[in-house]
C-alpha cells in the first residue's frame, strides 16, 4: 500500500475553480496546490493510464509511477486479474466534475472498437471496449438509454420542430408500431427516426432549432410551462451549444437525475452523455468512444447510428443499485456486468473508532472523499484526509484510525472476477 499524486484534467467542459469538486480533492490532497477560479477541472485520474499516470508518494519505492509498479511488481495485481488482463491493470479510476455537456456518446463493444480502430486508428486508438459507470457526489444529471416509445411518440405529436426534422414518413412509422408487441420492429422504427434525425442538414436543424428555442423562450417569459417541452433543459443546451444537432436529443433520450450515491452503468452500444454535476466514475482502460453531437471533438454519425441497441426503457430502470456487503455493514458493492471493474462505496460512521479495509483478491485504488483517518499498521500515522488516494496490493489489507466527527466516505475500484 501507498499513496498517490493523481492527474487533473483541465477540459473545457469542466468546472470552474472551487465550485469543481475535482479542484476540492485535488487542492486537499496537497496543501501546496492553489485553485485557479478560472480554470476549469473537469477530471482527477486515479489509475495507470499512460495519459494519466499516478505518481507514487513514498521514499522507500524506486518506482516513480504506478505503471512503472505495477510492471516491476505484477503480482501486486493478483492472480487473476494478471491472467486474464496480461498484467495490467483494467480500470480508470475518476473523479468528474461536468458544468457543460459532455457529448451524444456511446462506447463500442470489443468487436467494434477492433474494427474501428483497424479502420480508423487516429479517431479509435485502441481495440479494447469502455463501459463506465458513474456514482453522483452532488446531485448529477445526463441522458441515458432511449425513452419508453410512447414517450417518443408524444414528444414527436407535441414538439413541431422535431417532427419536422425526423419526417412525417419516419415518425408516422413509429406511431404506428407503437402499440406493437413485435420488439424488432419497434427497433427498426425508433432507428429510422433516430438516424433521419441525427443526419438531417445543418441548416435544416439550425433552423427547426432556432424555431424552437424562440418559442420556448417567449412560452418561459411568459410563466408559461415548458416543462412538458423539457424547456429548460432545451435552453440550456442550445446556450452551450448552438445550433447542435445534440439538442434534439432529450427528446429520444431519458433525462436521469441521480442523487448521492445512487448510479448509473454505461455499456456497449447505448447513447448517453453527462450533462451536469459531480461524480465518481470508474471504466475500463480505452479512449474508444463515438460522439454525435455536444461536442466541438471529432463525430462520427453513421457509426453512432449503426452501433445503437434500440432499447427503449424508463429512467427509473437506468439506475444501477449497489448491493451490502455481508462481512462488512458499512459498504455497498457497485458490481457491473463486466469484469474489468467494481466499485465499492465505504461509509463509516464517526462512533466507530476504527475501520479494517479488507483484502482483496485484486489490486485497488482507494479515494477518501469526507472525514479524517490514520493508518496503524506499517505505515503508522500516515493521514488521509479529503483527496487522498492510495493504491492497494492484492490481498493486502489496512486498518484506518477514523479521527473525524464527520462519516468517513470512501470509494474502492477494483477487479472482482
Amino acid at each position: 500500500m501507498f499513496p498517490l499524486s493523481c492527474v487533473v484534467q483541465d477540459y473545457a467542459w469542466g468546472k470552474l475553480g472551487s465550485d469543481s469538486v475535482v479542484a476540492q480533492l485535488w487542492s486537499r490532497g496537497d496543501p501546496d496546490r492553489q485553485i485557479n477560479s478560472e480554470k476549469p477541472y473537469a477530471e482527477l485520474w486515479m489509475g495507470s493510464h499512460p495519459k494519466g499516470d499516478a505518481l507514487i508518494i513514498d521514499n522507500r519505492i524506486t518506482e516513480k509511477t504506478l505503471s512503472q509498479w505495477i510492471s516491476a511488481h505484477p503480482e501486486c495485481l493478483g492472480s487473476a486479474v494478471r491472467e486474464k488482463f496480461q498484467d495490467q491493470l483494467p480500470f480508470l479510476f475518476k473523479v468528474l466534475s461536468v458544468r457543460l455537456a459532455l457529448s451524444i456518446q456511446a462506447h463500442p463493444d470489443k468487436t467494434l472498437a477492433k474494427k474501428l480502430h483497424t479502420q480508423f486508428p487516429q479517431h479509435y486508438p485502441d481495440d479494447n471496449h469502455k463501459p463506465e459507470m458513474a456514482i453522483a457526489l452532488t446531485p448529477f444529471r445526463g441522458l441515458c438509454g432511449f425513452r419508453p416509445i410512447p414517450e417518443i411518440v408524444a414528444f414527436l405529436r407535441d414538439v413541431p420542430e422535431f417532427r419536422a426534422l425526423i419526417g412525417q414518413e419516419a415518425a408516422q412509422n413509429l406511431e404506428s408500431v407503437a402499440a406493437s408487441s413485435d420488439e424488432a420492429q419497434i427497433r427498426s422504427a425508433l432507428q429510422r427516426c433516430f438516424t433521419c434525425m441525427m443526419q438531417s442538414g445543418k441548416k435544416e436543424c439550425a433552423e427547426q432549432l432556432n424555431l424552437l428555442v424562440q418559442r420556448v423562450s417567449q412560452q418561459a417569459q411568459s410563466g408559461g410551462d415548458v416543462s412538458p417541452c423539457i424547456g429548460d433543459l432545451l435552453l440550456k443546451l442550445h446556450l452551450q451549444f448552438p445550433g447542435d444537432i445534440g439538442c434534439f436529443a432529450i427528446y429520444f433520450l431519458n433525462v436521469l437525475t441521480l442523487h448521492p450515491g445512487e448510479a448509473m452503468f454505461l455499456g456497449a452500444n447505448e447513447p448517453h452523455a453527462y450533462l451536469e454535476g459531480d461524480c465518481v466514475e470508474c471504466m475500463a482502460c480505452s479512449d474508444n468512444t463515438v460522439r454525435a453531437g455536444l461536442t466541438p471533438k471529432f463525430i462520427d454519425v453513421q457509426t453512432l447510428c449503426e452501433m445503437l441497441t434500440y432499447t427503449a426503457a424508463p429512467a427509473s430502470s437506468k439506475l444501477f443499485q449497489p448491493t451490502p456487503i455481508r462481512e462488512d455493514p458499512y459498504a455497498m458493492v457497485y458490481n457491473p456486468p463486466v469484469p474489468d471493474f467494481t466499485v465499492i462505496k465505504i461509509e463509516v460512521p464517526p462512533s466507530v473508532s476504527q475501520y479494517k479495509v479488507a483484502g482483496l483478491e485484486s489490486a485497488s485504488i482507494l479515494l477518501l472523499v469526507k472525514g479524517q483517518a490514520t493508518i496503524s499498521g506499517s505505515q503508522e500515522g500516515l493521514s488521509l484526509h479529503p483527496g487522498s488516494v492510495l493504491f492497494i496490493s492484492a490481498n493486502e489489507c489496512l486498518v484506518l484510525n477514523v479521527g473525524s466527527t464527520e462519516p468517513l466516505l470512501m470509494f474502492r475500484a477494483c477487479c472482482l472476477l
